[in-house]
């Protein structure tokens, strides 16, 4: 199928606009592996303490020609998603020996759980997190024992650390690992009700809890389609994992075949052999344009506004969201997936999942087919149905229809003939705005606007009926440079009641609201932020706000002399405690969101 004209188009605005940074990125890979630190130019001591902790493969590793595969992995058992890692390296190091291969682990990665920090201090050093794993990662990668290595994480932050950092090692093959959703618990819907519920003083704490535990219930992501589960739609259209690895559960027959097979191609595409696939050659121009479609047609986290851009700076390459914006008046949406619809990505997958999206897709010439991915067959190979047969791992091509199209549909019979995103612009700066889930006559919303500089206050306005009315509700302070721009999930509750009670709602933000956001127009990620000076910062409680997602539009009804006059607020003070002081520099130094809102490629000069 020819590529569709836009698709081509914003790619090619792509490449021009990575012309020169691209091809230094590629000048760099090309001089780590042919000049670069790796085990045959180690001293014998340096060599020794590598090898000194393992047993039985120390002969074997001892060649430089045998492949040695660092393992990055992000386990810890407080996260449901990562807890699935935890025999992971020993498994592979088995399935490593059965390819002729060797394994170790290069180092551990934090990942913080934001289910857990939502709402509180810790939440301010989320974003944060993931320069954190991008640095941790380098150091994993650093030793020059690796001649390929595969990157265990699947949440929010850390599956984009990892890439930011392993890029950097981009003439090294590499395959992201993923362990997989929990089991269905309790619906999305059910859950978000109760949470609504509990926020009208309706429904107990206890009862509250009770939704909560019976909605994230044991090991493997959240069931929700957030910025987590975006990650692993973004990774298969990428050509990163084994394809269909996505949405496999842990525990089961189909996840160890998965995971074993990843193990086993990164030996197939080592730099020794005839078919090298280096990171650095995957993640091109074309791979990152083909992450925002797939994004875009299933509806996927906004968070991936910050994140791709800066995943994409570390490979060279710039994306902005005037991209996505193109992308998204192009690209159908596919998918409907809670928050976007009421099916979860365990019923996703079961009807057709990511490959069914991908196969769509592929099949009308809005995605580009023609990218090195780590499966030998290519794209096509990701459009296609991962299955135990026999006890052995195969690939099924799917039917001409969905399991389910209320869930997933075809190219031809879309949800809506256009993704999920708009970009706002106007005397309040850039912002965007996810309307997948948002109904057509809440695309534009007229009303006075209330301020507030953190989500708490919002909280107790909304508790002692203040918001009982048409409003925006504008929180400030709240971008990387402020407080490390945290989700502010906890005003999904209020903002959902307030809409429930027939008021004309939406948020204006310069922070991110959770990848979990829905049926409120929120605009998010305002740029510039209220402490680089932005726009925001002159907002006063009754000034008219109109957000206009048809037209494009985020802007105050003030006369412009009056505007032009105002002072900025002040800046609340840097708050202290949980950590979130060790982060100053960070904060500081951060780009604004559209860049990655990132302290480390900002200081990189990416």
């Amino acid at each position: 199928m020819t590529l569709h004209s836009e698709i081509a188009a914003v790619t090619d605005r792509v490449i021009a606009n990575s012309r020169d940074s691209r091809a230094a990125y590629l000048a760099l890979i090309e001089r780590e592996r042919e000049g670069g630190v790796d085990r045959p130019m180690l001293g014998c001591a340096n060599l020794a303490h590598g090898y000194a902790g393992t047993d039985e493969d120390r002969d074997f590793m001892r060649p430089a020609k045998n492949m040695n595969v660092g393992i990055v992995t992000a386990y810890n058992d407080m996260l449901s998603a990562h807890a699935t890692y935890y025999r992971y390296p020993e498994q592979m190091k088995v399935w490593a020996r059965e390819a002729g291969i060797t394994a170790q682990v290069a180092g551990g990665v934090p990942a913080m759980c934001d289910g857990v920090t939502q709402g509180y201090p810790g939440m301010e050093l989320s974003l944060f997190s993931r320069d954190t794993i991008a640095l941790s990662t380098a150091i994993a990668l650093s030793h020059g024992m690796f001649e390929g290595a595969a990157l265990l994480g699947i949440c929010d932050k850390i599956v984009p650390g990892l890439l930011m950092g392993a890029l950097r090692f981009g003439h090294l093959p590499m395959v992201m690992v993923p362990g997989g959703p929990m089991r269905s618990g309790l619906a999305n819907k059910d859950k978000a009700a109760v949470r609504e519920r509990y926020a009208e003083g309706k429904a107990t704490r206890e009862e509250l809890l009770d939704a909560e535990i019976a909605a994230y219930h044991g090991k493997g992501t959240c069931t929700f389609y957030g910025t987590a589960n975006s990650n692993q739609m973004m990774m298969e259209a990428m050509g990163l994992h084994v394809p269909g690895a996505a949405f496999a559960n842990p525990g089961t027959k189909l996840r160890q075949e998965l995971t074993r097979a990843a193990v086993h191609r990164l030996a197939e595409i080592g730099w020794d052999g005839d078919d090298y696939r280096p990171l650095g050659r995957c993640v091109d121009e074309k791979a990152i344009v083909n992450a925002a479609i797939v994004l875009l047609a299933t509806g996927g986290s906004t968070n991936h506004l910050i994140h791709l851009p800066a995943i994409a700076r570390c490979a060279g390459i710039v994306l902005d969201w005037e991209d996505f914006d193109r992308l998204s008046k192009t690209v159908p949406l596919l998918a409907r997936v809670y928050p976007n619809g009421a099916a979860d990505v365990n019923m996703f997958e079961d009807a057709g999942g990511p490959s069914f999206v991908i196969r769509e897709l592929l099949k009308a010439g809005l995605l580009h087919g023609d990218v090195m991915t780590v499966a030998k067959d290519g794209m096509a190979a990701y459009g296609r149905k991962a299955e135990i047969e026999a006890e052995a791992l195969v690939w099924r091509e799917h039917g001409e229809r969905s399991g389910d199209d209320a869930i997933v549909r075809t190219v031809d019979a879309p949800f809506s003939p256009e993704g999920g995103f708009r970009i706002l612009q106007g005397n309040l700066g850039r912002a965007c705005i996810k309307v997948s889930a948002v109904e057509r006559d809440r695309w534009t919303i007229e009303a006075p606007a209330r301020v507030f500089s953190d989500q708490a206050q919002v909280q107790e306005a909304f508790k002692a009926g203040e918001l009982d009315r048409d409003v925006v509700v504008v929180v400030r302070h709240q971008g990387p440079r402020a407080n490390g721009m945290p989700e502010l999930h906890k005003l999904t509750p209020p903002l959902g009641v307030l809409q429930n009670r027939g008021f004309r709602v939406a948020l204006v933000t310069d922070g991110r609201m959770s990848g979990a956001s829905g049926k409120v127009p929120c605009a998010i990620h305002l740029s510039p932020e209220a402490l680089g000076g932005g726009p925001i910062g002159k907002v006063r409680d009754g000034d008219i706000v109109r957000l206009d997602a048809e037209a494009g539009v985020l802007t105050v009804l003030v006369d412009p002399a009056e505007w032009d006059a105002r002072e900025l607020a002040p800046a609340p003070t840097p708050a202290e405690g949980t950590g979130r002081e060790l982060f100053a520099l960070m904060r500081h130094g951060a780009s604004e969101a559209e860049a990655g809102a990132s302290a480390m490629l900002a200081m990189a000069g990416f």
